[in-house]
C-alpha cells in the first residue's frame, strides 16, 4: 500500500495470512527437543571416542583398537551424559537452544562425563584386565574423545538453532523492508527480535552505522552498508522503504537529523522507545513505533540515585497537590513505585482524580483513602487534610499556568499560584512537614509575565519558609513538558487534526521541552538533593525552534497544512531562559540539576496584592513583588483570597 504525504511516496507494510509450513525434521527435532538432544550427544560421544582414539594410536595402529570395549565406553558415556545432562539442566529445556548459556552448560556436563570414563576405564583395568589385554580404550582417547564430543554437539546445536533462525525469518514480500540505524546494542536487539519473528512486518535489510570500526560488521546476516551519509544511496540499492533509529538513548538532535535525512530519501521512520521504556532491557518487534514529539524534541536516560530517593519517600506519608494535572499524576505514578507508607492525591477536579487513580490501580474508587477532593485556596480545608493525613512530605504542583489567560485574568494567578501557594506552605510549615518541593517554573527567572511574576513571588515565599521552619523546603524550576494539557504540542496536534492552519507566534521562537516522564523523575530527583530554600534548576537540554516542530507536525498530515506567524502574544518571550541574570549554573550533587539561591520574601510583604485591584495596577503590583521585596507588616494572608 502506498500513501504519498507532501509529495514523498511512503509504503506501508501490509499483512497477509502466512502459509503454514507442514511439519518437517525441524517441527519433529522441536516436539521432542529432549530425546533428540540425547540422541544427538550419544552420536557425538560415538564418533567422538572414535576419533579421540584414532588420533591416539595415530591412524597408525588401528589394530590396537579394541572394538568391544569402545562399544562398551561409548554406550556407558551415552548412559552418562543423558543423567548428567538431566542433573545440570542440560536437557530441561531452561535456556535458549543453541546459546551461549547453553553451551556453558555443556561444557561443565561435557567435562564430568569424560571424568567419569577416565575414572571407569581405570576402575575396569585395576578389577579385570590382565597384562596383555588392552585398555577398554586409551585414556588419551578419552581426553580428545571428550574434545571432539563436545565440538560435535557444539556445532549440532548451533545448525539446528540456524536452521530454526531460517525458518521463523519473516518473508520479504510482504514486509516494511528497514534500514537500521545503530549497529550497537539497540540495533542488534533490534534485528534478532525481527529476524526471529514470522510475523514481523518488519525485515531489516541493511545497518548504517558511522564508526569506521564496524564498517565490515554483520549482525545475523545483515550488513553495515555506510555511514549516515549514505543513508539515500543504501535505501536505493537496498529497495528500502523504512529506517529505524535502533539507538534508545538518542537525543533530539540526532533523531531531527537522521529524519531530515530520511524524508529526502522517502523513508518512513521508526524508532526504539527510551532504555526506560523497555521492558528488562530487550527489544520486541511490537516495540518499533513511528517518531513521536518526544523524540523528536528530546529524551534522555536520568541517571536516578534511587538509594536517595527512597531514603526520603519509603514508609513515608507523601502528599501531591495538582495530582489530577500532567505534572501531578506523573509524579503519583512514580512515588507509588518507591513505597510510600501513604500516597495522598489532593486536586479539586474530581473527573482528573478518577483518571490519575484509575492509570495507578487500574480501577478508580473515588471513596480511596488516597484521594482528596480540595482546593488549595481554602486554608480552613487544608488544616483539616494536614491534621487528619499528616503528610510528611509534599509535592506541590497545583497551579494555574497558561500564560495568555493569566495575562487576562491575573486576579486568578494570584489565588492560585501565590495564595495558595502560602496557605500550603504555612500549613505544611505548622504540621511539622519534612520536605516540600515547590513546582515552579523557567517563566520565573526574569519574569515578564503574570504567570512568571506568581512562579517567582512562590519561590521567594518557599524560601522564606525554609528560614523560619524545620524540614527542608525547596523549588524545583523547568520548562515546557511535552503532553502536558493546553501545552503548544497539543495544540499543534489538534491544529494538523483538523486540516491546519498551525498558527505560530513567531519564526525565531524557541523553548525549553522534556518529556513529563525525565521532569518528573528529575523532580524527585531533586527533592532528595536539593538545600533548603533553593531554586533547583533542571537541565533542559538544547531550546527548540517552535516554527521546526509546526513543520514537523504539519508534515504528518497527508494533505497540505498552512503555518501562519500570528506575532508574540503580550507575556511571551521570544526566548526563555532557565536562569536568572544574577543568578549562576552550579550543579554540585547531580550533572542535570543545578541549584540557585533564592532571596526570600515575608508574606508580609504581600499586604499590596489586592485581588481587587485594577487589572494593570495588579499586574503592576506582581511585577514589583516579584523582584523586590518590602518589610511591611499588617497582612492578613486570607485576604487577597
Amino acid at each position: 500500500m502506498t500513501s504519498t504525504s507532501k509529495g514523498n511516496s511512503v509504503r506501508t507494510p501490509v499483512r497477509r495470512p502466512r502459509p503454514r509450513e507442514p511439519g518437517g525434521l525441524l517441527s519433529l527435532l522441536s516436539e521432542h527437543r529432549a530425546a533428540m538432544q540425547v540422541t544427538v550427544d550419544a552420536i557425538a560421544w560415538a564418533f567422538g571416542l572414535l576419533f579421540g582414539v584414532l588420533v591416539r594410536y595415530g591412524f597408525i595402529d588401528i589394530d590396537r583398537l579394541n572394538p568391544g570395549g569402545l562399544a562398551a565406553v561409548v554406550l556407558l558415556a551415552a548412559v552418562a551424559q543423558a543423567i548428567t545432562g538431566v542433573l545440570t539442566g542440560l536437557y530441561l529445556g531452561r535456556r535458549r537452544f543453541g546459546s551461549f548459556e547453553e553451551v556453558a552448560v555443556l561444557a561443565p556436563t561435557t567435562a564430568l562425563v569424560a571424568t567419569f570414563l577416565a575414572t571407569a576405564i581405570l576402575a575396569h583395568d585395576w578389577a579385570y584386565r590382565g597384562p596383555d589385554e588392552l585398555r577398554l580404550v586409551p585414556l588419551g582417547g578419552v581426553l580428545a574423545g571428550a574434545v571432539a564430543a563436545f565440538v560435535i554437539m557444539g556445532a549440532a546445536r548451533y545448525g539446528w538453532r540456524l536452521s530454526m533462525e531460517r525458518r521463523r525469518r519473516p518473508a520479504g514480500e510482504d514486509c516494511s523492508r528497514l534500514l537500521v540505524m545503530g549497529a550497537g546494542e539497540g540495533g542488534e536487539l533490534a534485528i534478532k527480535s525481527m529476524m526471529r519473528n514470522p510475523d514481523s512486518p518488519y525485515l531489516p535489510v541493511g545497518l548504517i552505522d558511522d564508526d569506521p570500526a564496524k564498517r565490515h560488521l554483520r549482525i545475523k546476516g545483515v550488513k553495515v552498508v555506510g555511514t549516515r551519509a549514505d543513508i539515500a544511496a543504501a535505501a536505493r540499492a537496498l529497495d528500502a522503504d523504512g529506517l529505524l533509529i535502533a539507538i534508545p538513548s538518542a537525543g533530539g538532535e540526532l533523531v531531527r537529523e537522521l529524519s531530515a535525512a530520511a524524508a529526502e530519501a522517502d523513508l518512513q521512520v521508526r524508532v526504539l522507545p527510551p532504555v526506560t521504556e523497555l521492558l528488562d532491557g530487550t527489544v520486541d518487534v511490537s516495540d518499533i513505533r513511528p517518531v513521536t514529539e518526544a523524540d523528536l524534541l528530546g529524551r534522555r536516560e536520568i541517571d536516578t540515585d534511587v538509594s536517595a530517593i527512597a531514603g526520603y519517600l519509603a514508609g513515608k506519608r507523601v502528599l501531591v497537590t495538582g495530582a489530577g494535572g500532567s505534572i501531578g499524576a506523573e509524579l503519583c505514578r512514580q512515588i507509588h513505585r518507591f513505597g510510600p507508607g501513604e500516597l495522598i492525591m489532593l486536586d479539586r477536579d474530581e473527573s482528573a482524580l478518577h483518571a490519575v487513580l484509575l492509570s495507578l490501580n487500574g480501577r478508580a474508587m473515588m471513596d480511596a483513602p488516597e484521594v482528596v477532593l480540595a482546593d488549595i485556596r481554602d486554608r480552613p480545608r487544608l488544616e483539616q487534610v494536614f491534621t487528619e493525613r499528616r503528610p510528611q512530605v509534599v509535592f506541590h504542583a497545583a497551579a494555574l499556568k497558561h500564560v495568555t489567560a493569566l495575562e487576562q485574568h491575573p486576579c486568578e494567578a494570584v489565588k492560585t499560584n501565590v495564595v495558595g501557594t502560602l496557605h500550603l506552605l504555612e500549613v505544611a510549615a505548622s504540621h511539622g512537614v519534612e520536605r516540600f518541593v515547590n513546582i515552579s517554573t523557567d517563566k520565573a527567572a526574569d519574569p515578564v509575565n503574570v504567570l512568571g511574576y506568581t512562579k517567582r513571588v512562590a519561590e521567594r515565599l518557599t524560601a522564606h519558609v525554609a528560614r523560619q521552619n524545620h524540614g527542608t523546603y525547596l523549588s524545583v524550576r523547568f520548562g515546557n513538558v511535552l503532553g502536558s494539557r493546553g501545552s503548544v504540542l497539543t495544540v499543534f496536534r489538534e491544529q494538523v487534526a483538523a486540516g491546519g492552519p498551525v498558527t505560530v507566534s513567531d519564526p525565531d521562537v524557541t523553548r525549553y521541552f522534556m518529556t513529563v516522564e525525565e521532569a518528573v523523575q528529575l523532580v524527585i530527583q531533586a527533592g532528595a538533593v536539593g538545600g533548603d530554600g533553593q531554586a533547583l534548576v533542571l537541565d533542559m537540554g538544547t531550546p527548540v525552534r517552535i516554527a521546526d516542530v509546526a513543520h514537523r507536525l504539519a508534515e504528518t498530515s497527508p494533505d497540505p497544512v498552512e503555518i501562519i506567524y500570528t506575532g508574540l502574544r503580550p507575556g511571551e518571550k521570544l526566548h526563555e531562559h532557565l536562569f536568572g541574570r544574577a543568578e549562576a549554573d552550579q550543579r554540585p550533587a547531580h550533572p542535570l540539576i543545578s541549584h540557585v539561591d533564592v532571596p526570600p520574601m515575608c508574606p508580609e510583604t504581600l499586604v499590596d496584592l489586592d485581588t481587587t485591584l485594577e487589572r494593570d495596577k495588579l499586574v503592576a503590583t506582581l511585577r514589583e513583588l516579584s523582584v523586590n521585596g518590602h518589610d511591611l507588616s499588617g497582612w492578613n494572608p486570607t485576604s487577597p483570597a
